[in-house]
């Protein structure tokens, strides 16, 4: 069971990413739970980055309760909706920035999104 993918654009310093949003619940691959994902690729690439939210100590998703698309860091409640275009284009500026995003050929590089997501909440609080 997971939500809709919309296929999105964002342009970075002349490059074309596509991006999709989707929450899955999938206990069939051995991740019990949900997860959130940001997926993105340069259009004419097949290489992909996959930025992925679990559920945590301290860290939650949407699941019924938040927006859909709701990523959380409790006690200090830091949110950002993965949504949004701006909250997209600030973590995958932070994965360029580490050179998490594969190079080229037909790559799936998955990550942990929540240490970009701490990048991402303390430089826009200036943390």
């Amino acid at each position: 069971m997971g939500s809709r993918r919309r296929v999105r654009r964002l342009v970075v310093d002349g490059t074309v990413y596509g991006w999709c949003f989707w929450h899955r619940h999938d206990r069939a691959r051995g991740c019990p739970g949900c997860a959130s994902t940001v997926s993105l690729w340069r259009l004419g690439s097949r290489a992909r980055l996959r930025l992925v939210f679990r559920p945590a100590a301290g860290r939650i998703i949407a699941d019924g309760y938040h927006d859909e698309g709701a990523a959380m860091r409790l006690p200090d409640r830091a949110y950002l909706n993965l949504h949004e275009p701006g909250s997209v284009r600030a973590l995958l500026d932070e994965a360029l920035a580490r050179g998490l995003f594969p190079a080229a050929g037909p790559v799936e590089a998955e990550v942990d999104g929540w240490p970009l997501f701490d990048a991402v909440r303390a430089r826009d609080t200036g943390s």
